[in-house]
């Protein structure tokens, strides 16, 4: 991870987009955005880069944990092709999105529905962030080269509590896709982050992330 977080400032970081939606109280859609990552104002770029950075600064093995996409998990029409879409067209695709915030607000009212015998709903937003870094090449004794020797491209989500008018606080659940691990892109695994280390998300491993 230390590859990763170490380029998360506004200077050095290579997001593409950040794309998202908003969900009221009942559950309900409220709106969505897709913009430009350098297109945002410096504060806003401050804002969001602060809710990306939450899932690969977190404490591997208990607020971030990995999981293995088995090859059945793999199939057409799985979550993991639907997020190996999202990525590969940069969030750029409205109608993937779409389908990929209808399966996040569905599995998330499950979740928030085993908490709490009817009590009413928070306000969340729903972000994801694409981002593409040239890994740099390096020679046998580690110094590095010129040129990049590869590319990672991956996507970050983070789901959020509203703290006020369509502002996001704390994510409190997210994923990395794919991993990053010895270097490169691993397309066989995805990293799942939760703010409550204790807390299980059963339905959004699986109906989001494909994890059974």
């Amino acid at each position: 991870m230390l590859t990763l977080t170490r380029r998360m400032t506004l200077s050095r970081n290579s997001f593409t987009r950040v794309a998202g939606c908003y969900v009221d109280r009942d559950g309900e859609f409220d709106g969505s955005f897709n913009t430009n990552f350098l297109k945002l104002s410096s504060a806003d770029r401050a804002k969001n880069l602060k809710l990306a950075k939450a899932v690969p600064f977190a404490e591997t093995n208990t607020h971030l944990k990995k999981y293995e996409y088995q090859r059945e998990m793999q199939k057409n029409g799985s979550m993991w092709q639907l997020l190996m879409a999202v990525r590969e067209c940069g969030l750029k695709n409205d109608a993937l999105m779409d389908v990929f915030y209808d399966k996040v607000m569905e599995s998330w009212n499950l979740e928030s529905d085993q908490d709490g015998c009817g009590q009413k709903k928070e306000e969340y937003a729903v972000f994801v962030f694409h981002d593409r870094y040239d890994i740099p090449a390096k020679a046998a004794d580690q110094e590095r080269l010129g040129e990049s020797e590869e590319m990672f491209e991956y996507l970050i989500g983070v789901v959020c509590p509203l703290v006020g008018d369509y502002e996001p606080g704390e994510p409190q659940w997210g994923f990395l896709f794919p991993m990053f691990t010895d270097g490169g892109g691993d397309l066989n695994h995805v990293g799942v982050y939760q703010a409550d280390a204790e807390r299980e998300y059963p339905h959004m491993l699986k109906n989001v992330l494909g994890i059974s």
